[in-house]
Order: C-alpha cells, then structure tokens, then sequence
C-alpha cells in the first residue's frame, strides 16, 4: 500500500477491496465464458456509490476528490476479478458522466447524474466509426438543426456499454465550418429516443462483460437542450475531457498489477521442481522483480495525474504517458503471470489466461499506443508527429 495516502484514503481503499472481493465477480469465469454483462454486480457497484465517486453530492454522488477517485479505482482494479466489469464502470465514468460534470448545463447535471450515479442509467461514449477512430476530425456522423431540435445520422461502432446504455454521449457534425475544429457538436443521446438502433452486439478478445456493439442514428431528433458546452464546441469538449479517460480509466489496471503480482509470488514460493521453489530460478525471480518495478513507476505516474487533476491543473502530457506505460506494462505483467504459473496458467480454469486476455485492449482503446506516442511527440515539441486529431479509438 501507497505510504503517501492519508488515513481516510486507506479506509476507503480497505473498503472497496472487502466489498469488490465479496460481492463482485462471483461468476466471473461463466460470465466471460458466455460474454455476460453481470447486471446483479453493476447493481451492487451501484448501491456501493462506485457509479458517482467523482459526482458531487448534490448530484447524487460520493463527491470524491480526482486523487482519491484514482485510489478507489485502483482499489477495485484489486479486488474485483472481472476486469470486464470494472472496464463497463471505467467507460461509464469517464465515457459519458466526466463530460455532464465538466461541460453540462445544471439542468442537464439534474437531470441525468443521479440516475447515472445510482444505476438507473448507464452511460456510453459513441464516437468511433467505421471511418474514422483516431481521426476525430473524420466523422461524418451529421446533426442538422431543426427548429428546437437536430436530426442526428450517422453509424457508430465499438460502442462500450453501448447493447445496455441507456445515454450516449457522442460527436457529429454540424456543419462546414473554415476549421474542421468548428464543425463539431456533442450531444447527450438517449436510448430511448426513435431512431436510436442497437444493430448489433460484437464479440470479443477480452472484456467480455463489457457488451461492446454498433448503433446507428437514423434521423433521430435531439433536443437542442441535450448539446453539451455549445453548437461548434464539440471538439474542444472532446479534447479538454479526453485525458481523464486516458489515466484514470487505467488506474483499475495498476490495482490488477498488483493482484497479479501477488498471485505469482505466492505460486513462486509454493511451486517446487529441482528440490527447491522456482522462485529460486533467477528467471522466475527475475519476472517478478520486474512486475513489482512497473507496478510502483506506474503507481507514482498515475497518482501524478491525480494531484494535478485535484489542483485543477491540465495533465495532458501525464495522462498520455500514464496511458502508455500502464496499459503496455500490464500487457506484459500479465504474460509473466502466465509463464511463471505455466500450464497452470495456460488452462482456463486458473482465471489467468482471462486476465491476459483482458489485458491485450488495454493498449488499443482510448487511443491506441502508436497514437499515444505521435501525440506525446507532438507534447514535447517535435512538429507533424501526428497528423489529425489528438483522439483515438475509444473502449
């Protein structure tokens, strides 16, 4: 545990741990099997307060600092073994409720938070489409302004939550502006709205109880009071938003680091071949070294961003890194868990296949790696590194 957290952080944390390891995941392996969003465990994430701990109180929520938020969900990351779980509460979070509290109305804020904070509705960002993911400036979804209301149409893919989302914060364009920047606008979209349809539910890799699927906008007619920010605005809110979901959607994966870490120590000191424990094989001591190492340097990249985000400062440059490193690192913690468990690892029924499964998107949603790089290029000055939007494929 983190010395640097204070008495309250560490309650809280011991908390969420007791109750992720109790209450959520009791099913996991039937659940991925069969690619099952666990709506008992969103229900009890709910009543926990885990859908609003960045959501003021008078909204409905825990109204937990950005610093803190990162512990609790470092917390569940450690405790709950459905990582697809966790990743559907991340992409609620910081997919569609992030954008209502820093670019809502207060009559938006009334009128979807507290529902989104005790899980009445679930939340889903729709941005990627089938031309254009990274290249945010390349949608072609379109919103036509009618009277006191817009008629969206476009395709949207890869939508996270989007089988069970009940809001949908998404992009389309409002016009042909000078700037490609001007031409976008972000809307609050309900699913209840005609026009609004699911086509179809994908399957996947990993995450598997997060539904991930396709949702078509045929002439759907959005009230002009569900714009979030401005008519024009959308990139700007896109871009001012998008690093709380590049760090704080992975502060779960640093939690399961840890997990992992300690999964493999304890196989190590148990599992014997030659006379003694392999955790006596430099090779094996020698992985786990190297887990322990990511874990604390993303650890300390990550609470980072949390102070910066607590003092109301930008973390651009943090998140993306944070991003990087985290996601890659868990990729490769995950793959050493395998090896050093072995064909225990191998086979289904040890959870750790799963877990290298689940880590395998990490690097790829929220904007990929390569992405991520061209981007922190361009943060330190080198020109062109990349060209387009500063987006990316979203989970």
């Amino acid at each position: 545990m983190n010395p640097d957290l204070t008495a309250e952080q560490r309650r809280l944390r011991a908390e969420i741990i007791a109750f992720a390891r109790e209450e959520l995941g009791r099913d996991v392996a039937a659940d991925d099997r069969e690619a099952r969003f666990p709506v008992e465990d969103w229900r009890r994430c709910a009543a926990f307060g885990v859908l609003g701990w960045p959501v003021p109180v008078e909204y409905g929520g825990r109204g937990l600092d950005p610093l803190t938020v990162i512990v609790a969900l470092e917390a569940l990351g450690y405790g709950c073994r459905d990582n697809g779980l966790v990743f559907a509460v991340n992409n609620h979070l910081w997919g569609c409720v992030i954008y209502l509290l820093t670019h809502g109305t207060d009559e938006q804020k009334r009128r979807y938070l507290p529902a989104l904070c005790d899980g009445t509705l679930i939340g889903a960002h729709a941005l990627t489409e089938p031309e254009a993911g990274s290249d945010v400036l390349g949608l072609r979804t379109t919103a036509e302004r009618d009277g006191d209301h817009y008629r969206l149409r476009g395709t949207k893919c890869f939508v996270s939550n989007g089988p069970v989302a009940d809001v949908f914060v998404t992009l389309a364009r409002t016009g042909d502006r000078e700037r490609a920047q001007d031409g976008l606008t972000a809307f609050l979209v309900t699913a209840d709205l005609p026009g609004v349809d699911r086509t179809r539910e994908l399957s996947k890799m990993g995450l598997r109880t997060t539904p991930m699927g396709v949702v078509e906008f045929d002439d759907v007619r959005v009230p002009a009071a569900n714009v979030l920010g401005r008519e024009g605005a959308g990139y700007p809110v896109f871009t001012s938003t998008i690093e709380w979901e590049r760090s704080f959607m992975f502060a779960a994966q640093v939690g399961a680091m840890e997990r992992l870490l300690e999964e493999s120590v304890r196989h190590a000191n148990a599992r014997r071949q030659f006379g003694r424990s392999i955790g006596g094989f430099q090779a094996v001591a020698h992985q786990i070294a190297d887990m322990k190492i990511r874990l604390e340097l993303a650890r300390l990249l990550l609470y980072r961003v949390g102070r910066l985000k607590r003092d109301g400062r930008m973390a651009l440059t943090e998140a993306t890194i944070a991003k990087i490193f985290i996601s890659e690192s868990l990729v490769r913690t995950a793959t050493a868990a395998v090896e050093i468990h072995g064909a225990r690892g191998y086979v289904t029924e040890s959870g750790l296949e799963r877990e290298l499964r689940d880590a395998l998107g990490g690097p790829i949603y929220a904007g990929t790696s390569a992405v991520q790089r061209g981007i922190l290029a361009e943060l330190v000055g080198v020109h062109g590194a990349l060209s387009g939007d500063r987006g990316g494929e979203p989970g």
